[in-house]
């Protein structure tokens, strides 16, 4: 993975860029386009034609249903479209879940492997025929673009998920200019350095302290569901702000998918700020269409269940994640039961912390699929009957408790604040620049130096 990175920031992307900018404007769709598969085939090809056919047929589906004005024949291509696109998503992710649910195992031999960004770009297409069929978006006519726009390699494999509303535009009228380039490259650089110098080194201490839960004690297990929280939300913004600064190179705006989640002050709050387009995503393409809140209050609490049953099983097919889902669900009926104004009376430190605790509990949940692994990581943190803290634990927190400090600062937003605050003088102009720089370095000695390097949203 690591000699990946390095290939791609080095070769691939310089390649990509120098290409694209040296053909007139109406070639640079198309080189895009071969850019995105060359990209998504390096690592799976054989994956290549399952992309590709998706994209196909759901242009022409895109097609069909706007030529049509009879709603009967409009809603037969809809269906159409969302039985092959859920089918296959349930196909490569889900099956074997399904049948292990149904007591059928055996039936499937083995695992299948599930292609990469599977989940990101079938949510993609599935807004977009759907907003074709409501009229709140023209139907794509270049297969070329809109095949562009699926395969889209910043944000293909990571997120966020693009609408086509938010990129119909740009495909034929962006405008690149230095000035968005350079602000490109200093986000793509923040991204690398959240990915590679915070959400690396908190993973390592994660799995340090969860491989033996017993003996960690009670602050020990807490330290490290907050160091598995920190590597989740550095790794995954991370590469959202790696897709949303290499999306400004080629002269893209891609949507903004995190607000500093952690300085939520309630779970609600929490949601409006972490994964920002797939929660939108799961309001207005299966929320409100189930009704949303203007039902009664029954009815409001059932679409919160199946929104956040669909929410866990998005990320992973397994138990655990449906779990999680069911704990958001929880959390969520009950901050609305107590209503927004009762929690306004509580002062805005304890709902932080209160919020915070549940938000780190909550990721223990997503993190271990084992249930007997889980149940022990949740009598560590509920329980100090192994004492508050174990001696190699204690070893082990000491050593990462600078860096674990410094990355709970970077997930609140005073830093960035403070940035945008001076952002017109010349001193922080050059600050920032110098910054970059420092951490384009300090990201390939990471790349080339670290052995850990995973991608937790590559699953899904």
């Amino acid at each position: 993975m690591s000699f990946a990175g390095l290939v791609f920031l080095y070769f691939f992307l310089p390649s990509v860029l120098l290409g694209y900018y040296v053909l007139p404007r109406r070639w640079r769709n198309p080189f895009l386009l071969g850019a995105n598969l060359v990209f998504y085939g390096w690592g799976e090809p054989w994956f290549l034609p399952v992309i590709l056919a998706t994209a196909a047929l759901n242009w022409y589906i895109g097609r069909q249903i706007a030529a049509y004005t009879a709603p009967r024949r409009r809603r037969i291509w809809l269906l159409t479209a969302l039985i092959l696109d859920i089918g296959l998503l349930v196909v490569f992710k889900y099956a074997g879940f399904l049948l292990e649910a149904l007591g059928l195992g055996g039936l499937l031999p083995g695992t299948l492997p599930l292609p990469l960004g599977i989940s990101f770009y079938t949510f993609q297409v599935i807004s977009y025929v759907v907003d074709v069929y409501r009229g709140t978006v023209p139907a794509e006519r270049s297969q070329v673009c809109f095949a562009a726009y699926m395969t889209f390699f910043p944000q293909l494999i990571a997120g966020p998920i693009v609408r086509y509303d938010e990129l119909c535009d740009q495909l034929t009228g962006r405008e690149e200019t230095w000035n968005k380039m350079a602000n490109g490259f200093c986000l793509l650089m923040i991204g690398l350095g959240k990915k590679m110098l915070l959400a690396n080194p908190m993973g390592e201490l994660w799995q340090a302290l969860s491989a033996q839960p017993e003996g960690i004690g009670l602050l020990g297990a807490w330290a490290g569901a907050a160091a598995f929280a920190l590597q989740i939300y550095f790794d995954f913004s991370g590469y959202s702000d790696m897709a949303r600064g290499l999306g400004r190179l080629f002269g893209f705006e891609l949507p903004v998918n995190f607000r500093y989640p952690y300085a939520a002050d309630s779970i609600r709050e929490f949601w409006r700020r972490w994964h920002i387009t797939l929660s939108g995503w799961f309001r207005d393409y299966v929320y409100i269409p189930l009704g949303g809140s203007r039902g009664s209050t029954g009815r409001t609490v059932c679409n919160l269940l199946i929104v956040w049953v669909l929410t866990g099983l998005w990320h992973g097919a397994a138990w655990n994640f449906v779990l999680w889902g069911l704990y958001y669900f929880v959390l969520l009926t009950v901050e609305r039961l107590i209503g927004t104004a009762r929690l306004q009376r509580v002062p805005r430190p304890l709902r932080h912390i209160g919020t915070m605790v549940l938000v780190v509990f909550g990721w223990v949940l997503f993190a271990v699929e084992d249930f007997t692994a889980l149940g022990a990581y949740l009598r560590a943190m509920l329980s100090p009957a192994d004492g508050w803290i174990g001696t190699q634990a204690a070893v082990t927190v000491s050593a990462y408790l600078p860096l674990l400090l410094c990355a709970a600062f970077a997930s609140l937003p005073f830093a960035g604040r403070w940035v945008r605050q001076y952002s017109g003088s010349a001193w922080m102009r050059w600050g920032v620049t110098a910054g970059c720089l420092l951490l384009c370095a300090a990201g390939t000695a990471a790349l080339a130096a670290q052995s850990y390097n995973p991608f937790l949203y590559f699953r899904f």
